[in-house]
């Protein structure tokens, strides 16, 4: 199978699981809510200056755990739920394809914050949000027992990727598409 066919395999493979992910949503919802309070949690416990991000946040996005594997061609994909004043605002999934220079699997937690409030509006508005190119994303990543800098963090939209599991080369959230789950909340 040619590089472009397996490309195109996986594209339609991930479209089938998040329209899966859709379909088997109500039985999730629990499980995702369940989830990110864990990932919440994780963060605050074990990263200096969560308390700190989490309180300047307009909003919070967590993916509390994303999934990706691949060997020249690579997907990932995760559900999570964007919370606002510490309530849940909509469900969310997350899916990225890519090309190039990978190998290995790898399980992570990923919490976008929204530190300016028009960011976060236009987030909210979107049918389907880019990163890269419906906003720029800084990336911090975070190992165990990490602290964060709040003094550095002057991007409105800022991403912390943690609890890395397995190997996997290539670590951006470039081209990842997020879409929402949910829409009668």
């Amino acid at each position: 199978m040619t590089a472009i066919r397996s490309f195109r395999f996986l594209l339609v493979l991930l479209a089938g699981l998040s329209a899966l992910s859709g379909a088997a949503y109500a039985a999730s919802k629990e499980k995702i809510e369940r989830r990110t309070n864990e990932a919440l949690s994780e963060f605050r416990e074990d990263i200096g200056g969560a308390d700190e991000v989490l309180a300047r946040a307009k909003g919070v996005l967590v993916f509390p755990l994303i999934r990706k594997g691949g060997i020249g061609i690579g997907g990932e994909y995760g559900q999570g739920a964007l919370r606002i004043g510490g309530e849940t605002a909509a469900y969310y999934s997350t899916a990225a394809a890519s090309i190039g220079l990978q190998f290995g699997g790898q399980s992570r937690r990923q919490i976008i914050v929204f530190l300016d409030q028009g960011a976060l509006d236009k987030f909210r508005s979107s049918q389907g949000w880019e990163i890269g190119v419906d906003a720029s994303v800084a990336v911090v990543t975070v190992g165990a027992g990490g602290a964060i800098d709040t003094t550095q963090l002057n991007q409105p939209i800022v991403a912390f990727v943690f609890d890395n599991k397995g190997l996997m080369y290539n670590l951006s959230l470039e081209g990842s598409k997020i879409s929402r789950i949910h829409d009668d909340d």
